[in-house]
């Protein structure tokens, strides 16, 4: 998705609004234990939907490159029209076809016609929702197990991990490393507080490829998503389904096994970031991170033809680094734990934290002499600190100077007092 233009240090923050005194949704996903023909019959809902998905966006694609314009309400009702005419669309339900061509309608004037992806029957994982909570009844059938009634589906078993904690709202099925899922919707009736408990507090957080998350107080938090072993054993994989031929059965048996040890390796990253977030926001009224474009960020290096690229191996291997420490899944687990906190979550430009002086607002590229040191080369300074914290605190000043100057727009704030280019800091 496009962004718009870099903006100054002092004007350029966006704050994550938290609806006040309003009820939240919240999700709970379980593990399904389906019998052989309801994993046949969640397989063949999923295509359906797959088809169903990539026709509309075709045509939708084919009104816009002829000047016209499609929505809901028309495709809906072609569809009805369609189900009498091709018999194998009513094996799904009418509202999780409906909820299909919802969800391409959405995703189209969000992102644009012509910039949603098609769902490849090769790489998309198969799922689809029941939007109708009366028609999905769940019981407990004890402390481990319990029991829902999905249409055409019936009941389903599946593992009581949790408990559901509010009332449903709508159930998504889908299917994860060779296992289906059912994530239950869900109205916790929690309501954000109106204030933190601790207002004063703040904290800025600078993310890393070396630690996955430092903060401003000098905390680090960081761990291995995917172990040793996993590590040697998804090489092996990889170099196995090379010699193997596409559409295989092999080659299905290969990919399923790589994508469950890939399953583990986000799980675990997504417990770390959610453990993460949970401690900083009990912990601060105002958290801070850069407001960084990951997806531009983390954008190949190869080049064209014409201009070949530079350093594609050292620039694939930071993208992999990136990816792997979840920054944009840290910042999602703060946004969501920020709602039971009444935490204020708000980005600021990235542009010189790293290379500021937090002591003296020198900004020099000489300041950061490797990855983790950082010596002030102002000679009445001498601030010597940890170079990810020294960001964090850059960070954490950014993001408090722009909240006090309550300027939730893009333009500038008639309180902000004017900044140096060369320090970022008021002039004396």
């Amino acid at each position: 998705m496009a962004e718009s233009a870099a903006l100054s240090v002092a004007s350029a923050m966006l704050i994550i609004s938290v609806r006040r005194g309003c009820f939240m949704l919240s999700g709970r996903r379980y593990r399904l234990e389906l019998t052989r023909e309801q994993a046949m019959q969640c397989l063949e809902f999923a295509d359906i939907c797959r088809v169903v998905w990539n026709t509309g966006l075709e045509q939708r694609r084919e009104y816009r490159s002829r000047d016209g314009w499609m929505n809901y309400v028309p495709q809906c009702a072609e569809l009805a029209a369609a189900k009498r005419e091709h018999v194998w669309l009513k094996a799904a339900p009418s509202h999780v076809l409906q909820q299909t061509l919802k969800d391409l309608d959405r995703a189209c004037r969000e992102h644009g016609t012509f910039r949603v992806r098609w769902r490849s029957k090769a790489r998309w994982s198969p799922s689809f929702r029941f939007p109708d909570a009366k028609q999905v009844t769940v019981e407990r059938l004890g402390r481990k197990r319990g029991r829902v009634k999905l249409p055409k589906l019936g009941w389903v078993r599946f593992c009581w991990s949790r408990p559901l904690g509010g009332e449903i709202r709508s159930a998504t099925v889908s299917r994860k490393a060779g296992h289906w899922f059912v994530s239950f919707l869900v109205d916790d009736e929690a309501v954000t507080p109106e204030q933190h408990v601790m207002p004063s507090t703040a904290v800025g957080i600078d993310r890393g490829v070396k630690a996955a998350a430092v903060t401003s107080d000098g905390e680090f938090f960081d761990r291995e998503f995917i172990t040793p072993r996993e590590t040697v054993r998804y090489r092996r994989l990889q170099q196995r389904l090379a010699r193997q031929k596409r559409g295989s059965v092999n080659r299905h048996k290969t990919i399923t096994a790589m994508g469950r040890i890939m399953a583990r390796v986000t799980d675990r990253r997504g417990d770390f970031c959610a453990r993460t977030a949970a401690h900083l926001v009990q912990k601060n009224a105002l958290v801070v991170l850069e407001d960084l474009r990951i997806k531009n960020i983390c954008a190949s290096a190869s080049g064209t033809l014409e201009v070949p690229g530079r350093n594609v191996r050292a620039k694939a291997g930071l993208n992999r680094a990136i990816l792997d420490k979840g920054w944009h899944r840290i910042e999602l687990a703060l946004t969501s734990a920020a709602r039971y906190t009444g935490t204020s979550v708000v980005k600021v430009h990235p542009a010189y934290t790293s290379q500021r002086c937090h002591a003296c607002g020198l900004v020099t590229e000489g300041n950061r002499e490797s990855q983790s040191v950082f010596v002030c080369k102002n000679p009445g300074c001498g601030n010597i600190d940890h170079a990810d914290v020294n960001a964090a605190k850059n960070i954490k000043t950014a993001g408090q100077a722009a909240s006090a100057c309550g300027d939730l727009d893009t333009g500038r704030s008639v309180k902000q007092e004017p900044v140096s280019r060369a320090t970022g800091r008021p002039p004396a």
